[in-house]
């Protein structure tokens, strides 16, 4: 299985940026992701995020 190029800590921001409002399509164009990569983040680590 090949190794994720983003940090856990870019997973987490970029799926809190859709939190905050940022339209999916938007954070998925500027990070090089597609929406299904984005939502599959979300399910498996939003609830790990800290809640600053």
């Amino acid at each position: 299985m090949k190794a994720s190029k983003f940090s856990a800590a870019q997973k987490a921001f970029i799926i809190k940026q859709g939190e905050e409002g940022t339209p999916v399509s938007e954070i998925c164009r500027k990070a090089g992701i597609s929406q299904a990569t984005y939502f599959n983040w979300k399910k498996k680590y939003a609830g790990l995020l800290a809640a600053t």
